[in-house]
């Protein structure tokens, strides 16, 4: 990928959405709920304090991420659909 997130921010390929429901009924596509789980492909380098400090970056590039559901800019890249999020936007990591 040819993207490089700047500051706090990071790139995260979404997990696909479920076709079926617990039930095994078979979603359309409307009715598929967007996932609020990915991969991290990029990483930023840190929140910038006022005095200048960097602050490190709470993710890695590999780990499996949670974050909000209204959160981030989806953009295309190279013909993939990527996420670009604040580090602020992520809940948790998956251990």
């Amino acid at each position: 990928m040819n993207l490089k997130p700047l500051g706090d921010r990071v790139i995260i390929k979404q997990d696909e959405a479920e076709e079926t429901t617990a039930g095994g009924l078979i979603l359309a596509h409307d009715a598929k709920e967007k996932p609020q789980t990915g991969i991290v492909l990029a990483v930023g380098e840190g929140k910038r304090s006022k005095d200048g400090n960097i602050y490190p970056m709470p993710v890695k590039v590999g780990d499996k991420v949670l974050y909000g559901k209204y959160g981030g800019t989806e953009v295309t890249v190279d013909g993939e659909e990527v996420m670009i999020l604040r580090s602020d936007d992520l809940y948790a990591v998956f251990a």
